[in-house]
């Protein structure tokens, strides 16, 4: 059989390369045969695995491209070869390669079993990974030779867990931001990696020699979120993505500061893209000028303060002291650091230093005067329009204050930030924006029109440990690009949106999905101030749950941690097995693994020109729309459309999306814009609040669901205290209020209101009633159950009618088909003119005969052979029936012994 060579047959222009997506891994007694196809199954490549050997993996890599048709004929040959070993045999069906890893013995392949989509960019699916599968290679007749620590290498290794906060995509380069993906043509063959990302690099190089390979998955490590901002129905998408870097990785006392490659601890990449949902793709069409104007992204940075600094945990104490290991007056790893970043985001950066300045007991202050002054020895050397522009701000300091407004600052900082880096964007501005500036500017000014938008520089916010006080100064810069981002995108006048409006409290809960799941990462636990800390708008019950995480995230570095570092240098192949090599558990500290030894040190950089020659070289400020042909291998088309396949909107992620309209169809609310502050006017105003302190709408404790649990809540009014009359209340109002105190008057934030709740908790008036109608319901009667007389009085039977405690409920139950009701004092109106309840006579018969029954009843089953021990019951039953009260000869004892009173 002869294969078709597609790519002689398309040409070198347009060559045709399948973007695989699903795999089918079948196997022999001697291979393993990896079939892998597109979306729409008409094109397929396959993979060869040799199962000989048992140290070495052996991988062919065919580079046809298939039909269906040849592929299957292919199967059945490989079948019939293999008849008498055994033949094929399908293990599985998966959806991507995480990498090839080998401990003392055989490889292992991990496979990923089961995936969710999680984002949508442009057509272009973000996948999480939900669950994987770790299968051997070596098989039945590759010899192995069994080491005693095969299996504890293996739980090490599978304790980071790949169903946790793991992405991937087919089609479009997560490892880059979007603006370095708008960049360069589309397709898979031109993506550039960004190794510093790439989580299971190490696991992929075991397998592959480039990451070129159509076979390569990478997959990063952090945070993906994507939310829906619904404007009248016009869809705005809002994505936010956290790349967590591979080098220096590690747990919170365990990996502090930075190591001699000048890679620092928790060094996290925040993304937030804006884009206008109205079309599809990222390349087309192309519009007026050529290029896409419907995409927008802002890239922030988080990161451990640069210096060689640690924190000894082996005390057990909540906050180690911290220590300055090596002090170097040249700054060498700090300029490696502002190398590497200059290089990945262009210039200036800006320092954003969160540590606190003054403490009792000095702990993190002590890096402040270091770290400022590495800034200050390595800005000497650049020029004005490239230093470092560093910024010191005791945060916690200021949040404890009562004359600092922590958001105000914040807010003043990040438009300074935006004014110096900028944002991207794919395209030229609205001209109504053009318009507006120029009118600004003066009547004569020419309307000049920005054809797009490149963000150079970048903010890097540190506190100590880059959690709690980091993210929220994240979040208000987030906050605002979210405001240049939409101006940007014509869909509001003016670049800013307020608080508490659906918008921004969308965007404040996934700042706060992203903050938690860092925090969790690197230390153990949730966030533990928040931004509702900042604004001092956190309910007194957040007081518990902060000490819950702070507790939690003690025990974590202090018992857990060690484990999870081993795991991860394991797992990014920071720690290469060796057989007759030192364990990795019997390692007294893992310094080496991250840093260079001390007998293979690269020469030192010049101290004076400390950045490379590539540092500041200016990207591109747009790409050229020439080049943004469409490859036929942009295999977005049919993973978005699925033309082959019948959806429905149910399973369409676009269609689930969370968005601010799915809250706004619960709540009968005027106004839909998402831009609207959703003020609680009964909430009573803080002292002390300013024009940006009105009332709160609350976001808090949203870490457990997400955007999802943010939708399930309500804007609750807390019922204010209704002032009653002079005098005492009446019942009625008493019962109405459920008991609530009238005269209660202070604030519900203060302390005093809260001991006021906690020991007086009030219920609402209807509950009151149906309790006390519950304890009571079971309580002797009071009146006792005599046939009615018959007289001529009707208020004299109506009297003795309605005096019944269970009146009420007989009454509702005979008038429960019809509009007859019952009024306090008597019947208003009734089914009978009369007033009397109408009873059939067969009825009242057949109730006589019942009640006149019951003695001979009784008798009767004595004489049947009861015992006569058991008459007086029968006797008090018979006379309860008749009269209501239940007596028998044990409570005639009772109550001739008990004393008279």
């Amino acid at each position: 059989m002869q294969p078709t060579d597609h790519r002689a047959l398309l040409g070198d222009e347009l060559e045709k390369r399948p973007v695989l997506n699903k795999f089918t891994l079948y196997e022999t007694k001697t291979r393993y045969y990896i079939i892998g196809s597109n979306q729409g199954d008409d094109h397929f490549r396959i993979l060869k695995i040799d199962r000989t050997a048992a140290l070495e993996l052996h991988i062919t890599d065919d580079q046809v491209v298939y039909s269906k048709q040849e592929i299957m004929e292919l199967l059945s040959m490989i079948e019939d070869g293999n008849k008498s070993s055994g033949g094929l045999h399908k293990v599985a069906s998966f959806f991507g390669i995480v990498g090839f890893v080998r401990f003392l013995e055989g490889y292992y392949m991990i496979l990923i079993t089961k995936r969710s989509a999680v984002a949508l960019i442009g057509g272009h699916y973000i996948y999480h990974i939900d669950d994987t599968v770790v299968i051997s290679v070596a098989g039945p007749g590759a010899k192995l030779e069994r080491k005693p620590d095969e299996s504890r290498y293996f739980q090490i290794f599978t304790q980071v867990d790949l169903s946790k906060n793991f992405y991937f995509s087919y089609t479009y380069d997560i490892t880059q931001s979007l603006q370095a993906n708008m960049s360069v043509p589309p397709g898979r063959e031109h993506f550039e990696y960004n190794e510093m990302f790439v989580w299971n690099y190490y696991l992929l190089r075991a397998g592959f020699e480039s990451l070129r390979s159509d076979w390569v998955l990478p997959i990063i490590y952090g945070f993906v979120d994507q939310s829906r901002i619904s404007v009248y129905g016009h869809n705005i998408y809002v994505t936010l993505i956290a790349r967590r870097s591979r080098f220096f990785a590690g747990a919170r006392f365990l990996k502090r500061g930075v190591n001699d490659q000048g890679y620092v601890a928790n060094d996290v990449e925040t993304e937030q893209i804006v884009h206008d949902a109205t079309t599809t793709s990222l390349y087309t069409p192309h519009g007026r000028y050529g290029n896409k104007p419907a995409y927008t992204s802002f890239v922030q940075h988080r990161g451990s303060i640069p210096l060689y600094w640690s924190q000894d945990a082996a005390g057990m104490a909540a906050k180690p002291p911290i220590e300055l290991d090596i002090v170097d007056p040249y700054f060498s790893a700090a300029a490696l650091h502002f190398d590497n970043m200059f290089r990945r985001y262009g210039a200036p950066i800006v320092v954003l230093n969160l540590i606190k300045t003054k403490e009792k007991t000095p702990r993190e202050s002590i890096l402040l005067p270091e770290f400022t002054e590495s800034v200050s020895y390595l800005n000497q050397f650049l020029s004005p329009e490239k230093k470092i522009k560093y910024i010191a701000w005791d945060m916690a300091r200021a949040s404890k204050s009562n004359d600092q407004d922590v958001i105000g600052i914040l807010e003043d900082l990040a438009e300074e930030v935006l004014g110096t880096t900028g944002f991207f964007h794919s395209g030229p501005e609205p001209y109504m924006n053009a318009l507006r500036r120029a009118k600004a500017m003066g009547e004569d000014t020419e309307v000049n029109r920005i054809l797009g938008r490149r963000q150079n520089g970048v903010v890097r916010t540190n506190c100590i440990d880059c959690l709690d006080r980091t993210n929220a100064a994240q979040f208000v810069i987030g906050k605002c690009a979210l405001g240049y981002q939409l101006y940007a995108l014509g869909v509001i006048a003016h670049p800013s949106v307020p608080f508490d409006s659906d918008a921004v409290n969308l965007l404040n809960v996934m700042y706060h999905d992203h903050g938690d799941t860092i925090a969790l990462q690197y230390g153990g636990s949730h966030l533990v101030n928040t931004m509702e800390t900042y604004r001092k708008i956190s309910p007194w019950t957040s007081h518990s749950r902060d000490m819950i995480e702070s507790i939690r995230r003690y025990y974590s570095n202090s018992f857990t941690d060690a484990e999870k570092q081993d795991a991860m240098n394991l797992f990014l192949g920071h720690y290469i097995t060796e057989n007759g090599g030192t364990a990795l558990w019997e390692l007294p500290t893992d310094y080496y693994l991250h840093n260079e030894h001390p007998r293979h040190k690269k020469p030192k950089r010049s101290y004076i020109r400390w950045w490379s020659d590539d540092a500041f070289v200016r990207a591109v400020d747009a790409y050229n729309p020439q080049s943004l042909r469409r490859f036929l291998n942009d295999g977005y088309f049919l993973e978005y459309y699925r033309p082959k396949v019948y959806t429905t909107f149910v399973r369409l992620f676009a269609f689930n999306m969370i968005s601010t309209s799915t809250r706004l169809s619960k709540e009968e609310v005027l106004d839909h814009s998402p831009f609207t502050v959703r003020a609680n006017l009964s909430q009573p105003a803080r002292p002390n609040s300013g024009p940006r302190d009105p009332r709160y709408l609350m976001i808090y404790s949203l870490n457990i669901g997400g955007v999802k649990r943010w939708l399930t809540l309500t804007n609750k009014q807390i019922q204010a205290g209704i002032p009653g009359e002079k005098g005492k209340p009446s019942k009625e109002e008493d019962e109405r209020d459920g008991g609530r105190d009238k005269d209660a008057s202070a604030p519900w934030w203060t302390t005093s209101a809260l001991a006021t709740r906690l020991l007086d908790p009030q219920v609402p008036g209807s509950e009151l009633k149906e309790y006390k109608r519950y304890i009571h319901q079971f309580n002797a009667s009071t009146i006792t159950l005599i046939p009615t007389p018959k007289t001529d009085s009707l208020a004299e039977d109506l009297a003795t009618q309605t005096s019944h405690p269970d009146y009420t409920v007989f009454s509702d139950y005979v008038a429960r088909g019809g509009a007859e009701c019952v009024s306090s004092d008597g019947w208003a109106t009734t089914p009978s003119a009369d007033g009397y309840f109408d009873v059939d006579e067969r009825d009242e018969a057949v109730y006589s005969s019942y009640v006149g029954s019951v003695g001979k009843v009784m008798s009767g089953w004595a004489a049947g052979g009861r015992s006569k021990a058991d008459l007086p019951r029968y006797e008090a039953y018979a006379k309860w029936l008749s009269t209501g009260k239940f007596v028998t000869a044990r409570t005639k004892m009772i109550k001739a012994v008990r004393p008279q009173p």
